[in-house]
């Protein structure tokens, strides 16, 4: 009688054992219940055991022993350990195997964020203040202050970062954006340095970056981009003011839209009608093309050009070329 009951009980043992491996195996070769993509966030120093529970609690698994299944399953295949903190996105209806393999990976959901062309650092700040997936810790700092923070003290901010389309994860913080950008620059910036042409006037990779600057406020047409650095180059080895718009309407605080006769006469370390040769900084964030064109300036004769009104320009040898250009297309004589 006593066998027999031994018997049973190893027999539901068994049982019990081969429903559990089957339970197991479906599991683990059937798609999760999310019917869609989902969002999932691994906290630092999370435990799988509270991973598991998160994704319960997301519905990306439906079952209490699917929780476990994972757990244990992770710890048997030595990766519980392994898992990369961040956002993911869990693709619909993958397979557990998949989704470890993901999290794993440390492939986390990645955000977008564009620094413009011709943007100021001004602007810049103010589109990261407003971006909710990056951790601000530089609210409130002086732009001094911010450069601080990157490693690069004493520096004015402006021109310094490259325009450009960044992916980044969740908590990035500003800190380490702007480093990435500043570094991206000044890589780009050393690499042209070293190709310059020999009849670029500029002295150091810095005048370039503020030459670069104006010609990127002064068009945005790229066909032009060489002419203007050229007429630019003439001007400043033969002595001559660039007389620039953009650098005047950087130096007035309280512009409002209209450059005025007043504006031009006005003297700041930006008028360029008031100054001869570069502004002490740049004016903007220069493209990759702008600065190419400041270092590789094309050769010509034109030393003055002036806009047509719809972003391309009429470009003269002399004065009085330039003038009657102006009536035609400024003054509309």
């Amino acid at each position: 009688m006593i066998k027999r009951v031994v018997w049973v009980v190893i027999g539901l043992g068994v049982l019990a054992c081969a429903a559990l491996a089957i339970d197991t195996t479906r599991f683990f070769n059937s798609p999760l219940n999310n019917g869609e993509g989902k969002l999932l966030t691994v906290d630092s120093g999370m435990s799988f055991t509270a991973i598991a529970q998160r994704l319960l609690a997301e519905d990306i698994i439906t079952r209490p022993r699917d929780a476990k299944y994972l757990s244990l399953y992770a710890r048997f295949q030595g990766v519980a350990g392994n898992i990369k903190a961040g956002e993911y996105v869990v693709p619909a209806r993958q397979t557990p195997a998949h989704l470890l393999e993901l999290l794993v990976s440390g492939k986390t959901r990645q955000y977008r964020l564009t620094l413009v062309e011709g943007w100021r650092f001004s602007e810049f700040r103010k589109l990261m203040a407003e971006n909710d997936a990056i951790d601000h810790q530089l609210t409130g700092k002086s732009d001094a202050e911010v450069m601080a923070a990157i490693g690069h003290p004493d520096e004015n901010p402006e021109g310094r970062f490259m325009p450009d389309t960044y992916l980044f994860p969740r908590g990035m913080t500003d800190i380490a954006f702007l480093k990435r950008a500043y570094q991206a620059m000044q890589r780009y910036l050393d690499t042209q340095w070293e190709q310059r042409s020999e009849n670029t006037p500029v002295e150091t990779p810095y005048e370039a970056l503020i030459l670069a600057s104006i010609i990127e406020k002064e068009t945005a047409v790229p066909a032009e981009r060489g002419r203007i650095a050229g007429v630019f180059a003439r001007r400043l080895e033969k002595g001559m003011r660039l007389q620039t718009d953009p650098t005047v309407i950087y130096g007035i605080e309280d512009y409002d839209g209209n450059i005025r006769r007043s504006d031009l006469r006005r003297d700041t370390p930006y008028n360029t009608y008031t100054r001869a040769g570069l502004p002490p900084t740049p004016i903007a964030m220069p493209s990759r093309a702008a600065i190419k064109a400041a270092l590789n300036p094309e050769p010509g004769t034109a030393l003055y050009f002036v806009s047509r009104g719809d972003g391309s320009h009429v470009f003269s040898d002399t004065l009085a070329e330039h003038n009657r250009a102006v009536d035609e297309y400024q003054r509309g004589s």
